[in-house]
């Protein structure tokens, strides 16, 4: 699977990233064990991997609840572990997906070609896309103390009111149909940004295709953070 490293540029947040090299694809180019007390703004760099270099005015969701700032230390290792994991698994289980390791989180980028699409203006999650759900969902079941966010995009073909609420309305759907599998709603955190940060070209078929994307970050929750710090004895 192709594995990719965004270089975030966000103006909003100072980001002070420390990455070192594993075998696993997913977290070859951008994997979080750091190495010595690193403090940093993970926040900053999730958020720039799934709506790219500049923060839109799209979406109500509270990014806050489950973006937060990186884990230095002993405790940044073993959470980096757990999320290596992770991210492997996803990597196997829907190999059409694009999987980033981006500091404490996990980046997956769903577009027309990797396995969660929609119709020409339709929102319902389609046959399909439910399959691949069906999948990033045992994930979640197996890895529990992780918050997901879950983001909505479109290209810019037709108004940017309307392309707002039709990223709103896929952001969503992804959203309900994972927490219609059984998870805890409480996990999930949606936002949405219309036309209004794509990451390839619009002018082109291709890069179109790849704006009408969803993505769906992962990160610690607070009780695997905490454990991790029991564990490494920095509490």
């Amino acid at each position: 699977m192709k594995t990719l490293f965004n270089k975030i540029g966000i103006s909003l947040f100072t980001l002070v990233l420390a990455f070192s090299l594993v075998n696993c694809k997913a977290t070859r180019n951008a994997n979080n064990k750091q190495k010595g007390a690193v403090i940093g703004a993970a926040g900053g760099a999730v958020l720039g991997a799934i709506i790219g270099n500049n923060v839109g005015k799209g979406g109500n969701g509270e990014l806050g609840a489950v973006i937060g700032g990186v884990v230095g230390g002993t405790a940044g290792v073993l959470i980096g572990n757990k999320m290596d994991k992770q991210a492997q698994k996803i990597e196997e289980e829907i190999p059409g997906a694009t999987v980033e390791r981006v500091d404490d989180g996990i980046v997956v980028t769903f577009d027309e070609n990797s396995g969660v699409y929609f119709d020409t203006n339709k929102y319902n999650i389609n046959t399909a896309s439910q399959e691949t759900l069906n999948k990033l969902a045992n994930v979640f079941v197996e890895f529990p103390d992780t918050n997901i966010l879950v983001v909505g995009h479109t290209d810019n073909v037709g108004t940017e009111d309307y392309n707002m609420t039709l990223s709103k309305n896929r952001a969503y759907a992804v959203t309900n149909y994972l927490i219609g599998k059984g998870l805890q709603s409480g996990r999930f955190t949606t936002n949405w940004f219309g036309e209004s940060q794509p990451m390839f070209d619009n002018t082109t078929t291709e890069g179109r295709a790849k704006n009408r994307r969803v993505n769906v970050a992962i990160l610690p929750n607070e009780q695997m953070v905490e454990e991790a710090k029991q564990q490494a004895g920095q509490n």
